[in-house]
């Protein structure tokens, strides 16, 4: 099981609320660099990371609320 990039936000508020709605689907989404971003704002992105096996069904609901 790899973990693979979804997605990039600029601002914890944004990957959060991506978080948080695969969460509620039932994926296990996990954010890196978050504590670069608080440090270094906008030029670390956090990065939202899923199974590799859940990435099109993950993307796909991303998708669906305009957050990717």
């Amino acid at each position: 099981m790899a973990l693979v990039e979804l997605a990039r936000f600029q601002t914890k508020v944004e990957a959060d609320l991506a978080r948080l709605l695969l969460e509620a689907e039932g994926f296990n989404p996990v954010l890196f660099d978050e504590g670069m971003n608080y440090v270094l704002g906008s030029l670390t992105p956090i990065r939202l990371m899923v199974i590799e096996e859940e990435f099109v069904d993950a993307a796909g609901i991303l998708a669906d609320e305009g957050l990717a």
